[in-house]
């Protein structure tokens, strides 16, 4: 996978991050690398949906991205998101019928795709898109495809990520590793 990231960055001229997030849709895992060393793997959700960069699709797009925004700083652990704006209530204390959706918690890295064609663009766009790595409700579901679109990790791990992932990292995700 690793190889297939630099692959990308060569052809987009682009220079490797200190920091890199490969992402595994085949294996639902994360790796956190710095300096090309896996520092942390990370049990992940994609899409239930097939994989797809299409708007609407409900697929998590391939390809290179990165973090360009944090949202949810300072939020408690399990605070829910609408709209990229905390609602002021943990999922938790939601009604039964708000915990039995996928809910975006704890915190939001916003990804850039970086692809012209493929991720990003008119019908295409990560950004457009909303798609993003946060936190879930439905951590049971970690290690099965079972998002919207977006990369889900625990909300320990979303808080992590969020505190040590430098904006401007590449996060990359692969169809094929």
């Amino acid at each position: 996978m690793k190889n297939e990231y630099l692959k990308v960055v060569e052809k987009l001229q682009l220079e490797e991050t200190a920091e890199v997030l490969l992402v595994s849709i085949k294996n639902q895992v994360m790796y956190h690398q710095k300096v090309g060393k896996t520092v942390k793997t990370y049990v992940i959700s994609t899409s239930l949906k097939p994989p797809s960069c299409k708007e609407n699709s409900l697929g998590t797009p391939w390809g290179l991205h990165l973090v360009s925004e944090v949202i949810g700083s300072g939020q408690p652990s399990g605070m829910v998101f609408k709209a990229r704006q905390p609602t002021g209530q943990c999922y938790w204390d939601c009604s039964e019928e708000l915990q039995k959706q996928n809910l975006i918690t704890s915190r939001i890295l916003r990804l850039v795709g970086l692809e012209v064609g493929i991720n990003s663009g008119k019908g295409i766009d990560t950004f457009g898109r909303y798609v993003y790595l946060h936190g879930t409700n439905k951590e049971g579901s970690l290690g099965s495809p079972a998002s919207s679109g977006c990369i889900q990790v625990s909300n320990v791990h979303a808080i992590e990520l969020a505190d040590r992932i430098p904006l401007g990292t590449h996060l990359f995700i692969s169809l094929n590793a």
